[in-house]
């Protein structure tokens, strides 16, 4: 992937993830509504399970997004392995949660 693909397509991972947060957002006020309305408990964990589904989503798509970006540094001159250890910190993080 060139650089210039690997930057839009950093662009278009960008716009879906903020656009999946703004829906996320809206699911988490319809469960704190639901919450403050009394509804029942079982209707409410199932909105907040897929709440968590869709961080889940959201998550593979900014770990995506990084991977591109280290990619792009490498190949743009950076440090490789400066690059490589950064990464393996964040996804090591991001697989222990």
């Amino acid at each position: 992937m060139n650089a210039s693909a690997n930057e839009l397509e950093q662009e278009r991972i960008k716009k879906n993830v903020m656009s999946r947060m703004k829906r996320i957002e809206g699911q988490v006020r319809g469960i704190q509504r639901m919450i403050d309305e009394g509804k029942e408990c079982e209707d409410i964990l199932v909105q907040v399970r897929a709440v968590r589904s869709a961080l889940q989503s959201a998550n593979k798509l900014i770990l995506k997004r990084y991977m591109l970006k280290c990619h792009a540094d490498t190949v743009n001159g950076e440090n490789p392995e400066e690059s490589l250890d950064k990464f393996i910190k964040v996804l090591t993080g991001f697989i222990e949660g």
